[in-house]
């Protein structure tokens, strides 16, 4: 292949916010960057900007370099290329395909195996075919990293755990619960981590949300984004009967909910369980509560070690799917490997071709005048015959294209045996090889064929 392949970006863990934020190539036409002309050495391009990564896929001319594609990023966002460098990292080739798949599969995350970056990389394909910038190579990275992410997601479980505290609250409340379509919920306070439990207990199809709030405007406003209803806190305690998982994160200093406040509502409640998610600190329900029958208490901590235990989850998971990534690469390197076979069986084709029409020119001089049919029939066998004496070696090198590394050998045997590339090459080029050989084989004891 004559282009390069460059990937050439930032992440969480090389560049803090301020520099991710100076050099954030987001809503970003890469025509009007400056990325992609007809005349500049960048013939392909995608940029990935999120709040965590800024990516530039590349695929160049072959004298362009890594250098050529940070002049035009730093000098976009108004910056310098010693300033970016340091915190940029490059790959090129194989390694840029291999890191766009691992990216794809979320093996890059901050959070492994969380879906989000597969969307924005989604979104980030759909910008680059509207401006024209994604082309042959870029298509086929993009199409294979999203097969390489499916594939993960099927073959491997790196996203069926729960890491976040939220998400492992409510797993856990799945896991008590079942079918969470008959479930009422209560939302006690209005904090960021409550808020967002509450988001995924709604996603399951829970029947029912109440928020209760100190200040119930608050409550209110909150209620009517997550589509529940707003209560007084002073009728929390009269409540609690009605539902059937409490997530609480208050501010307040002392528990607000104690197991004797529990048993006249398990009582009316005829002892149906009842699952309490505490995210505040210090804590709002008192751990008194779990020793409640058919009650079952999480509190942050509790949490924590879920989230831990997934993690670790997570990391088997990613060496399985980074196996998926190393063989979906090597899948990738054959394919790029058919980019330089294909030229090469066209011009072997068509050199045969040329001789054939020009060897059946010579013959027609001496044959004379033929009817129409008669010269068509015999353009049609000297075609004919040539895609047949052709055949064999064009299987032999599709063959060894699929052999990894041999590829590239054949092709260039194949190019310089039947001087596919019109090299000027004197009569008497090989001599001197020629006589190298007869005076190896006199020194073996072999024939001397100059006699």
């Amino acid at each position: 292949m004559n282009q390069k392949i460059y990937l050439i970006g930032l992440n969480h863990r090389t560049a803090g916010v301020e520099i991710r934020e100076a050099y954030a190539l987001k809503d970003c036409n890469t025509v009007e960057l400056g990325f992609v002309k007809a005349d500049g050495p960048v013939l392909e391009a995608l940029t990935l900007s999120t709040c965590n990564r800024v990516e530039i896929l590349a695929v160049t001319t072959p004298e362009a370099n890594e250098e050529d594609i940070l002049r035009f990023w730093a000098s976009h966002c108004g910056g310098s290329v010693p300033q970016l460098k340091p915190h940029v990292y490059i790959h090129e080739g194989l390694a840029a395909v291999k890191h766009v798949f691992t990216v794809a599969a979320s093996l890059d995350s901050m959070v492994v195996g969380e879906p989000q970056i597969l969307g924005q990389l989604k979104d980030a394909y759909r910008k680059s075919i509207e401006y024209g910038s994604a082309k042959v190579i870029v298509n086929r990275v993009l199409h294979k990293a999203f097969s390489v992410a499916k594939r993960v997601r099927t073959e491997t479980s790196i996203a069926s755990s729960a890491v976040s505290i939220s998400y492992a609250a409510v797993e856990l409340a799945k896991k008590i619960f079942g079918d969470m379509s008959g479930n009422r919920a209560m939302l006690i306070g209005a904090g960021e981590m409550a808020e967002l439990a509450a988001t995924h207990l709604i996603n399951t199809g829970i029947k029912e949300l109440l928020v209760a709030n100190r200040t119930f405007e608050h409550g209110e406003e909150l209620a009517r984004r997550m589509g529940g209803s707003a209560i007084m806190f002073e009728e929390l305690q009269r409540k609690l009967a009605d539902v059937d998982i409490i997530i609480s994160s208050t501010g307040a200093t002392d528990a607000i909910i104690r197991a004797k406040d529990l048993k006249a509502v398990l009582k009316k409640r005829r002892q149906r369980p009842m699952f309490f998610i505490d995210i505040a600190v210090p804590r709002d329900i008192d751990p008194d509560v779990n020793g409640l029958d058919n009650v079952y208490l999480y509190d942050i901590d509790d949490l924590k070690e879920v989230v831990e235990e997934n993690i670790a989850q997570r990391r088997e998971e990613a060496i399985k799917a980074e196996t998926i990534i190393d063989s979906e690469t090597r899948h990738f390197a054959t394919w790029l490997e058919s980019l330089q076979l294909n030229p090469t069986i066209c011009d072997l084709l068509n050199s045969g071709e040329a001789i054939a029409a020009h060897e059946l020119e010579r013959t027609m001089k001496r044959l004379g005048t033929v009817s129409d049919e008669d010269y068509e029939a015999l353009q049609t066998l000297v075609k004919s015959i040539t895609h047949k004496l052709y055949h064999e070696p064009i299987t032999f090198l599709k063959r060894r294209t699929q052999e990894e590394g041999s590829a590239q050998r054949f092709i260039d045997t194949t190019r310089r045996m039947f001087n596919l590339d019109h090299e000027d090459i004197p009569d008497n080029a090989h001599a001197d090889r020629k006589r190298s050989n007869v005076v190896q084989l006199r020194a073996n004891g072999g024939p001397d064929c100059s006699k």
